[in-house]
């Protein structure tokens, strides 16, 4: 196959995380971003992906490009280039709407980073009981770190050991808009903070998240709180102190990792002051962008003229870019949810056949919905399928099946209905 039939290179779109975005066309001239919401733009991008997203759904040639889209699971591609320009502006501090003035997260330069000679190794050891604890706790001080997202509002917190009694516990409060793995990470730095500023001579350090741990044992990683907690660490070895960090099983019972978990909670649900971390992570910004975005694109579609039988199953793009990740899709789910295929009513439109009606009444077309709800021929299977569904099936609620669990069942009834008819209409 002459790979430039397949991909017309009409338009190139460059999306690179250190530059721009643009948009080239044929004769190479670069274009501002602002071209995009040029109608005449937009038609020659819809041109491109058209025949992509069709070959994506192996869908015919003629599925409008709404169906195609939706059934590929994937968004038109000039509000791609309007989410890779606005997460770029975010990322280098471009006010966005979603943001509502704060500051977006980002990692600190490898500039910064000390020189290989000068990083001390950071070990991480594992303790999955009790007994592995108290074995590993032979030390002047031990700080036991959690973070929690409850109800939509983060915390983290620390408590503070010596001996069998708790000496010192802060709570933190984190933005609504950040993570888990945020307040993890916060949460060790700052136990490395307190390390280093205690008059403990050995401290261990106790978490329940690994992945923060091995956050901060990484000298690769440069997400800014494990560079502090890293530089607290550097700081503790230079007044010749020794900090270990351990991972505990999380609600194992362990009793200061239990005493923290206690803390983080009060620290999310009760805390009325001012988050001591207010960065937005970059998940945030581009679950933003992305819900902007399946809002426009879902505008288009319920207000476009095509993908009248797509628009049965899912009769808004939200549902169909949820569901169809779920839906194994293959020519003849296709045809069914397009309408586009070895039926009667489709092929006579193209002059394929004489007549449109379905053999089971002369007049009356046979059409996807007719074949699934009405036609006399195959009664007996959709009976049983409503027997196992418990329910009538019907123009109205098919869009509810296809969100149900019940789905695979319904198609499984499709395919079988349309295998048949396009089968006889070879």
């Amino acid at each position: 196959m002459n790979f430039e039939k397949v991909i017309r290179p009409w338009f190139l779109i460059t999306i690179s995380p250190d530059k721009p975005p643009l948009v080239a066309n044929k004769d190479i001239r670069i274009l501002p971003l602002a071209a995009v919401n040029k109608l005449g733009i937009q038609k020659s991008l819809n041109a491109v992906q058209r025949r992509f997203a069709q070959k994506l759904c192996k869908a015919y040639r003629t599925v409008s490009l709404n169906s195609a889209l939706a059934l590929a699971g994937i968004l038109p591609l000039d509000l791609r280039i309007r989410e890779a320009a606005s997460l770029y502006e975010a990322k280098r501090g471009v006010a966005q709407p979603m943001l509502r003035g704060r500051e977006v997260e980002r990692m600190n330069s490898a500039l910064t980073s000390p020189h290989p000679a000068e990083r001390m190794e950071l070990e991480i050891q594992c303790l999955v009981d009790q007994e592995h604890v108290d074995l590993n706790s032979d030390f002047d001080l031990r700080i036991y770190t959690d973070g929690s997202k409850i109800e939509g509002k983060v915390g983290a917190a620390l408590s503070l050991w010596e001996g069998a009694a708790e000496t010192k516990a802060l709570k933190l409060t984190l933005s609504p808009v950040c993570t888990v793995y945020q307040a993890e990470l916060l949460a060790l730095c700052r136990a490395t903070h307190e390390a280093a500023e205690h008059r403990a001579k050995s401290i261990g350090i106790y978490s329940d998240s690994l992945s923060a741990l091995q956050t901060t044992a990484n000298w690769n990683a440069l997400h800014p709180l494990a560079v502090e907690a890293r530089e607290n660490l550097r700081k503790a070895l230079l007044r010749s102190k020794r900090i270990s960090l351990f991972w505990t099983k999380a609600h194992a019972g362990l009793e200061g990792n239990e005493r923290a978990d206690k803390l983080v909670k009060e620290s999310a649900l009760r805390s009325k002051r001012r988050p001591d971390y207010d960065r937005c992570p970059v998940s945030f910004v581009k679950r933003s962008i992305r819900m902007r975005s399946l809002d426009e694109w879902n505008h288009r579609y319920r207000g476009g003229e095509t993908a009248g039988v797509t628009k049965i199953f899912f009769p808004d793009a939200l549902t169909a870019y949820r569901v169809i990740k779920k839906v194994n899709i293959d020519g003849v789910t296709t045809q069914m949810l397009t309408g586009h295929g070895g039926f009667s009513e489709f092929l006579h439109r193209f002059k394929c056949r004489e007549n449109p009606s379905c053999i089971c009444e002369p007049g009356k077309p046979e059409s996807v919905p007719h074949l699934l709800l009405e036609c006399p021929v195959y009664a007996r299977e959709r009976l049983e399928l409503e027997i196992r569904l418990g329910k009538e099936i019907s123009l109205q609620n098919i869009c509810y099946i296809m969100e149900d669990r019940e789905r695979d069942i319904f198609l499984d009834y499709g395919r079988q209905i349309c295998r048949k008819t396009i089968n006889r209409n070879k």
